[in-house]
């Protein structure tokens, strides 16, 4: 049967004519939001800062990023000074050698999205991870697009950093990037965590990776500190000029080092990667203006579609994780997902539906296909008469910890919100010989075969097969949220195919739920892809919640722990900046002053 849906804070009717008691049950309002759902809420405060925030997965960077607030740097300026320090400090997925999404909401209303997304090699081809028969090469394959020389595309970060430092920035480079080059040459003590992520990420397949990441053919273990000197002289390099990297003598080096072991970058690759400004996608949730990531991201325009669909019901007067919060979120989700396996990929080349996909009218239609019952992807059907038809496809794999996100407000109101990754953890585990940085292996966000998953589960149509100098779909979600027109979340997250519905767990919860944005970055996460058809959810929720959910139809996969939300709000009555950042890192900061 069919769930009502309600105008904006309108009571919700406890008891409707042919509702099942059940679903009544699960939506009724409960007077204490720091328990609900059967979840216990801590009283968990977010950090609070009067003048600038940032809020990143490591402490080291987040207090790089406020130095360069202090010294008079902006939002911009401070971004790129903690994406250098990621670089140094977060090798599992602060890079140089991978790519990622800027996205810039200035304080007089400006907003821009900066892609510096890496590019497949000119000697790209669609069936270059295939075997004989036609199947995809298994992950540990080194010819893979998971593993190794061949699935590294051409980095963009370094160009993407300089390039928005250049434009949008106050203090140049070479002061930005102090803070990342004595992190490198000075070392910085690793965590226990720190160290086991270096333990069990098998960076010992690749000698330049096992001389850097090891110590004498040892792991480094905790409370050692950990120095990177060639990485050093590298950032120094950049900072002089960072054209060397795709120009000049940097870039013959590091195209020498990637030809001996079989890689497909050239000096072409390099000298013609472009940096790309693209104009956000921009939609509405209630009283909400939400921006966030175009094509070649997929982050924004599902992010959109998913809250479109939502913008029906008014989930305030649905405890937060609840059987009936989670079914809602989750059909919608179902729905926008599917629309992202068919019709989402590089703008560049391919015509994206963007307008149709993030209308309301679709997602009014999107909306009356959903009961209080579970629906099943394979009986999905979309709306006609909204979108041209689309294949079909199937699939699974499992979800990878990888990417990294941080958030940043200045003093003025800027905000900035990026999301950067190497792909995989540590990426293709290859190091640019004695340049000491890690290689993306972002060639998996291609279809390596159209309707087979890539490592993350998700199912690439024809719009994201493999091209020479296209750029891979991405989910990654860089967003920034305004509340009446004024500045209310800068959000992100990691996690593979999960950071769209990561970001809108938090967003729903923080505008919805009743929860503050640390509280809202720390909850249990759910998620659902459309297929694989299973409702993921990590570990927290309650038996009893799992067994509602089961009776509506779903099928329950229940994971430990995914991505890592790291995330501002601010508060709407003092102005005060709220920091929020993951717990499940024990080594993230939201600093600020």
């Amino acid at each position: 049967m069919i769930i009502r849906t309600f105008p904006r804070r309108t009571p919700l009717l406890a008891v409707t004519l042919g509702i099942s008691t059940a679903f009544a049950h699960f939506g009724a309002a409960q007077e204490n939001k720091q328990e609900t759902g059967g979840i216990a809420y801590r009283d968990e405060q977010p950090v609070r800062a009067q003048h600038g925030m940032v809020v990143s997965v490591h402490h080291l960077a987040s207090d790089a990023g406020v130095e360069i607030l202090k010294a008079g740097g902006n939002a911009v300026d401070a971004a790129v000074a903690t994406g250098f320090a990621l670089a140094v400090v977060h090798p599992i997925a602060g890079n140089l050698g991978g790519g990622g999404f800027l996205l810039l909401r200035t304080h007089d209303g400006h907003s821009t999205f900066i892609d510096y997304r890496e590019q497949a090699p000119l000697a790209a081809s669609e069936d270059m991870y295939l075997d004989a028969k036609g199947n995809v090469l298994p992950a540990d394959n080194l010819q893979s697009s998971v593993t190794g020389y061949r699935s590294i595309a051409t980095p963009g970060s370094v160009a993407g950093m300089a390039y928005a430092e250049k434009k949008y920035g106050r203090l140049g480079l070479a002061r930005v990037m102090a803070p990342a080059i004595k992190l490198a040459e000075n070392g910085f003590v690793l965590s226990g965590e720190e160290a086991h992520e270096l333990h069990s990420s098998g960076l010992g397949l690749f000698p330049d990776t096992k001389r850097i990441f090891q110590r004498d053919g040892h792991y480094y273990e905790a409370n050692e500190v950990f120095k990177q000197p060639e990485l050093a002289r590298t950032l120094k390099r950049i900072a002089a000029d960072p054209s060397d990297f795709y120009h000049g003598k940097l870039a013959r080096e590091l195209v020498a080092d990637l030809r001996k072991g079989g890689g497909l970058i050239t000096l072409d690759d390099l000298a013609h990667y472009e940096v790309k400004e693209r104009t956000p996608v921009t939609g509405s949730f209630h009283n909400y203006t939400v921006i966030s990531a175009p094509p070649p991201s997929s982050g924004g325009v599902v992010l959109l579609s998913a809250l479109n669909i939502l913008a029906g019901y008014d989930l305030t007067k649905f405890e937060d994780r609840s059987p009936a919060w989670i079914h809602l979120i989750t059909e919608a989700y179902r729905r926008a997902y599917m629309d992202r396996s068919d019709y989402l990929g590089d703008p560049d080349y391919n015509r994206i539906p963007v307008t149709e996909l993030t209308s309301k009218q679709y997602a009014d239609a999107w909306r009356a296909s959903i009961t209080d019952k579970a629906t099943q992807s394979a009986d999905l059907h979309r709306p006609d008469g909204f979108l041209p038809p689309a294949p079909r496809t199937a699939g699974q794999r499992i979800e990878s910890p990888d990417t990294t996100h941080y958030s940043v407000v200045d003093k003025d109101g800027n905000a900035v919100s990026v999301t950067t990754t190497l792909n995989n953890s540590f990426g293709s585990q290859v190091t640019a010989g004695d340049l000491g940085f890690l290689l993306n292996d972002e060639m998996d966000d291609f279809a390596a075969k159209v309707g087979a998953p890539n490592l993350y589960g998700l199912i690439q149509g024809p719009a994201d097969a493999i091209a020479p100098r296209k750029r891979p779909l991405s989910a990654m979600t860089p967003t920034v949220v305004l509340e009446d027109g004024k500045l209310r979340f800068v959000l992100g997250s990691p996690g593979g195919g999960r950071i769209i519905t990561t970001v809108a767990n938090i967003f729903l919860s923080a505008s919805e739920g009743g929860l503050n944005i640390q509280q809202a970055v720390d909850a249990p996460r759910f998620h659902h892809q459309y297929l694989p058809d299973k409702l993921s959810l990590e570990a927290g929720f309650p038996q009893s919640t799992q067994d509602a959910l089961k009776a509506m139809g779903y099928t329950i996969d229940t994971r430990s722990q995914w991505s890592n939300g790291e995330c501002i709000a601010v508060d709407a009555k003092t102005g005060e900046l709220l920091g929020g950042q993951d717990h499940r890192s024990h080594y993230g900061k939201a600093a600020g002053y």
